[in-house]
């Protein structure tokens, strides 16, 4: 589906995108990689009865060479200084518990960390689907970008999962510009909003990363009179996070944590490649102060009527924001 500015719609499919670029415009994609995050093992049982319990654990920020956040199942029987053996080679203490998360101190590290959860963890495909099956080795393709480059991700940035090697050759060949940037996605992006007010909702900070010579090459796109287009809201909120009041990209690395709610003037992006998100969720909040909330609230009922498809692997939208 594509949004024009005043709200019109087309309907295309998705290799048509670069009829909608133009020469001097340039595609800043996020090229993170999603790990092998979800990790299984029985706790070693502690009652005269003998009576394990089976521990699930997300890993969805990385706080060090042997640390991680991750969210826990079932968090409320587990207790500081447990270990979790997930292999022979892949074992976590627990250093801090709140709530659902944990702190996973590994007795790895590194690059040997790193290896071992890719050998033992599964991908971290989401709740609708892992509930229905359990990942299998398709997966370990579909649910990565093509142009993934710098593992951390703990879900994909789902927006690039469009593109093939042969669309970024064919959008080169005509001249568009290829940036990219990272920002590791934790879990914690697609939580639906609870709080009443949007001041009261937390976004958990992600890890970003734009070096200085792309940063110098976006502002250029816009002195030349070119677009800067997102693909996928976490390249977006990478670009935002790194531009100034005067609307200057600098380069950046570091957490963001950066909630786009109404009111928010966009500085860097004029054009979003993104999937459909649900209601209530902080994406269809952001896409909804990009192009206007009468216009999404009308584009998104356009999609259900089309029979759209929403979620991750779902169908793909581009709006091209008013400027």
């Amino acid at each position: 589906m594509v949004v024009h500015p005043q709200g019109r719609i087309e309907h295309r499919v998705f290799r048509d995108l670069g009829e909608y670029l133009n020469l001097n415009d340039v595609l800043s994609f996020n090229d993170s990689r999603v790990i092998a995050a979800r990790l299984t093992r029985v706790r070693p049982a502690r009652t005269p009865e003998g009576l394990g319990v089976r521990v699930e654990v997300t890993l969805h920020k990385r706080t060090g060479p042997d640390r991680y956040l991750a969210f826990a199942k079932p968090a409320r029987r587990l207790q500081l200084a447990d270990r979790l053996d997930f292999s022979p080679d892949l074992r976590a203490h627990i250093r801090a518990r709140n709530g659902g998360q944990v702190d996973l101190i590994f007795e790895q590290s590194g690059e040997g960390l790193d290896q071992a959860i890719g050998r033992i963890g599964a991908m971290p495909l989401p709740p609708y689907i892992a509930s229905r099956r359990a990942p299998d080795v398709q997966d370990l393709a579909d649910y990565q970008t093509v142009y993934a480059a710098h593992d951390g991700s703990v879900a994909a940035p789902t927006a690039g999962l469009h593109f093939t090697p042969q669309m970024m050759e064919t959008l080169q060949q005509k001249g568009v510009g290829l940036a990219p940037l990272t920002l590791h996605v934790g879990a914690g992006t697609f939580l639906p909003v609870t709080a009443e007010d949007t001041r009261d909702h937390a976004m958990h900070a992600e890890h970003a990363m734009l070096d200085a010579k792309t940063a110098v090459r976006l502002n250029a796109v816009h002195v030349g009179g070119g677009r800067i287009a997102a693909v996928g809201t976490t390249a977006l909120r990478t670009l935002e996070s790194a531009t100034d009041q005067s609307g200057a990209i600098h380069a950046f690395d570091g957490d963001t944590s950066i909630f786009i709610t109404p009111g928010y003037q966009f500085r860097a992006v004029d054009t979003l490649v993104t999937n459909f998100h649900l209601p209530r969720s902080t994406l269809f909040m952001l896409v909804c102060v990009f192009m206007g909330l009468e216009t999404m609230q009308n584009a998104y009922a356009e999609a259900i009527r089309e029979q759209y498809r929403f979620y991750s692997y779902g169908d793909a939208c581009l709006l091209i924001r008013p400027l």
